[in-house]
């Protein structure tokens, strides 16, 4: 059953006829790169974040990544990367995690089902999605960890998947470190994080 999740719809492309429900067949008819995710039907824009975004998403990246490889823990995937959660919900998360286990999710143009772990830097255009209506499907799909990141806060959240749902981990503001609860060693410090 699809969770019960609502998106501010954006007009389609001019590649794509109006319709009251998109599926992933609509969406793959997208031109390459175009910054759209299907979100319940909806296709909704994610317009190009700033540059200071960019700059604590490639910390992250790195923080993630290195700690991955080095321990041969699985695959790391940075944006845009089609995340497929269902045929209506398509998304586009700022990093994703893929344990070894699970490797065959990911295919040559999309990940087929939820990664384990997902990062979400937040901008003005995207934190209502990222906080509300992506953080609810991640949930409901079984995504096990989720970390939203806001560089305006200055603030690292984590929330571990349990059998209630989504439960804050770790909540860090400026300074300190966040720890994942899935990827032991995963430790990210803010005031690196965040250093202009």
């Amino acid at each position: 059953m699809e969770p019960t999740v609502t998106a501010t719809p954006t007009a389609p492309p001019e590649s794509l006829p109006e319709k009251e429900r998109y599926t992933y067949a609509d969406y793959v008819q997208l031109p390459e790169g175009a910054p759209y995710q299907l979100i319940n039907g909806s296709l909704v824009m994610s317009p190009s974040p700033a540059s200071y975004h960019q700059i604590v998403h490639a910390r992250l990246f790195l923080a993630l990544a290195t700690r991955v490889d080095d321990h041969n823990m699985g695959q790391v995937l940075s944006a845009p990367i089609d995340v497929k959660l269902s045929d209506t919900n398509v998304v586009q998360p700022d990093l994703v995690f893929v344990a070894q286990e699970r490797l065959d999710v990911i295919g040559e143009q999309v990940i087929d089902g939820a990664p384990d772990l997902v990062m979400e830097v937040l901008s003005p255009s995207t934190a209502h999605h990222d906080l509300t209506t992506k953080k609810r499907l991640y949930e409901m799909h079984g995504v096990q960890e989720y970390w939203v990141v806001d560089p305006t806060s200055r603030t690292v959240e984590i929330h571990a998947n349990t059998d209630a749902g989504f439960t804050q981990h770790v909540r860090q503001v400026e300074s300190g470190t966040a720890a994942s609860a899935l990827l032991d060693g995963l430790t990210v410090k803010l005031k690196s994080l965040f250093a202009s």
